[in-house]
């Protein structure tokens, strides 16, 4: 029987539970796990509920929808692999890391497609079948070089555009195509070092620890809602080479993880942050 998740968030009052569940319920679903958080400094409620069964998810949600507070966001989607485009330039860890797990099945997605503006990684995509596609930002304009990249990315449908360490900031238009539906991850424990050589930074300021951020592209760099964080011990010895090879480590798992989260419909965005269902 399929799966379906179900989203709410919408301002706290008692009995939210109580009424979600009983709704399902009558709709005749069988909850499988639910979770639910209520941030106390907002005064919100959210909640994620994976269930089967029931009668028609749009008479569920005109039900939920008269029953919850105004102005409440439900949203309900099948538990299924989400299609995935990577974008490249050079550095294999994070793309590798992605291509295992997607042959194996543990990513809960699907990777399409590989885009590079370089062609490094054009043989890592093809020995794990999936297409590499090549497009030069040479001699083109950012905008014209986003376009085509948009409009071969656009063509597989995905749900997500993965940033494997793609080395380019992206334009406005091209993050308001995919608005919400980019994953970035950033060599850094941010909101330190943000930008440029955030090894060379950690390293000039004698950090203790390094670590890695995954995170949601907006138009301010680096600083969209932060998904998944990772760090790990490091001291005088490392230099910022030794540093950068460490991070590559955390950086891949931390991208990975991400994937997960987003894809498995447990991160929902509030402003500028992230509720996480773990």
């Amino acid at each position: 029987m399929e799966s379906h998740i179900l989203l709410v968030q919408c301002p706290d009052e008692p009995g939210l539970i109580y009424r979600i569940t009983r709704i399902l319920y009558e709709q005749g679903c069988n909850i499988i796990r639910n979770q639910e958080f209520v941030d106390a400094e907002s005064a919100h409620f959210f909640m994620r509920t994976e269930f089967t069964g029931g009668h028609g998810n749009g008479d569920l949600i005109e039900r939920l929808r008269t029953d919850l507070p105004a102005g409440a966001e439900i949203r309900i989607a099948p538990v299924q692999d989400r299609r995935l485009v990577v974008l490249v330039t050079k550095e294999p860890h994070c793309l590798g890391e992605l291509l295992l797990l997607n042959e194996f099945r543990e990513l809960s997605a699907s990777v399409l497609a590989v885009i590079g503006n370089h062609e490094t990684l054009g043989r890592l995509a093809e020995r794990f079948d999936i297409p590499f596609h090549f497009i030069s930002h040479e001699g083109l304009s950012r905008p014209d070089h986003e376009a085509r990249i948009a409009e071969v990315a656009a063509a597989y449908e995905p749900d997500y555009l993965v940033l494997a360490k793609y080395m380019r900031v992206l334009g406005p238009d091209f993050l308001k195509q995919f608005r919400h539906r980019i994953i970035n991850i950033h060599h850094s424990f941010l909101p330190a070092f943000v930008g440029a050589q955030p090894y060379r930074q950690a390293f000039e300021r004698g950090v203790k620890i390094i670590g890695a951020t995954a995170h949601f592209v907006t138009e301010v760099l680096d600083e969209g809602p932060i998904i998944a964080q990772s760090v790990i011990p490091v001291d005088h010895t490392y230099n910022p080479k030794r540093m950068a090879q460490a991070g590559r480590d955390i950086e891949k798992l931390v991208l990975a993880r991400a994937v997960k989260l987003v894809c498995q419909d447990r991160v929902v965005l509030v402003g500028n942050r992230t509720v996480v269902f773990e």
